[in-house]
């Protein structure tokens, strides 16, 4: 069973070939799903990529959440099914309440295109259930709304509840708790910053995304535990640079 991943596409996207190319090397069949069709198409999952949704006009994610597929892609994580947001797919996440929180302006006021270090800190979602906490994953960032802030309260229970699925190493854009990633209390909704898929080849620089986005697709799949039956499990220390897999580092 491959996996069938819908990857939305809202006028000013830009990342969704990136998505769908690095999901389809891993094997899954990326279905392209329009910002104005009220259906996911009876995909496996759903991935919201990177890009200017509608310009980022009002703010990023602002248009995109009223867009007829959004309805659709809320009632499908409802129901448990797996959804990643990619930079601006997690503005627009949270915009649509799919995720608490917003982001902002980075500190500084300055748009970031480099490659980050990023600590994984919980393997309980379907982006990270495959890769062991405190793993070091070198990933581009591409923004200038990337800046996670939430209420005091949301942050506790963030953290209350291992949450937290990402964190930046050196905060590159004053994110609150250096807050790269979150999920939702299903643990099925996913957003981050960073982008897995422009780590996903050698050519690129990295492949250190590849283990997340294997880790979705194993959740598209079926192959992972869905919501809260994520645990923390046994992992090897490191992970092999053989077969296409990610030259990850722990944290010392």
């Amino acid at each position: 069973m491959s996996g069938r991943v819908g990857v939305v596409v809202f006028p000013g996207s830009n990342c969704e070939r990136d998505a769908a190319k690095a999901l389809a090397t891993l094997g899954a069949e990326p279905e392209v799903l329009w910002h104005a069709d009220a259906t996911v198409k009876g995909c496996d999952a759903v991935v919201v990529p990177g890009g200017f949704a509608h310009g980022d006009y009002l703010r990023p994610g602002a248009i995109a959440r009223f867009s007829p597929v959004m309805s659709a892609v809320a009632a499908f994580a409802d129901a448990g099914g797996p959804v990643l947001g990619i930079c601006n797919g997690f503005q627009v996440l949270t915009e649509a309440g799919l995720l608490p929180g917003a982001l902002q302006k980075n500190r500084g006021l300055k748009f970031l295109c480099t490659t980050v270090p990023v600590r994984v800190e919980s393997v309980r979602s379907v982006l990270t259930s495959q890769v062991p906490r405190g793993t070091i994953l070198a990933l581009p960032i591409n923004h200038f709304e990337g800046n996670y802030t939430c209420a005091p309260s949301t942050l506790r229970e963030l953290q209350a509840d291992d949450r937290i699925i990402l964190r930046y190493v050196d905060n590159p854009n004053g994110s609150i708790d250096d807050i790269a990633g979150i999920c939702s209390p299903g643990r099925n909704v996913v957003g981050l910053m960073p982008h897995p898929e422009r780590a996903s080849e050698p050519l690129l620089g990295s492949v250190d995304g590849v283990v997340l986005l294997a880790s979705f697709l194993d959740a598209a799949r079926g192959s992972s535990p869905p919501g809260d039956q994520l645990r923390e499990r046994e992992m090897p220390a490191r992970l092999s640079t053989e077969a296409g897999t990610p030259s990850s580092r722990q944290a010392s």
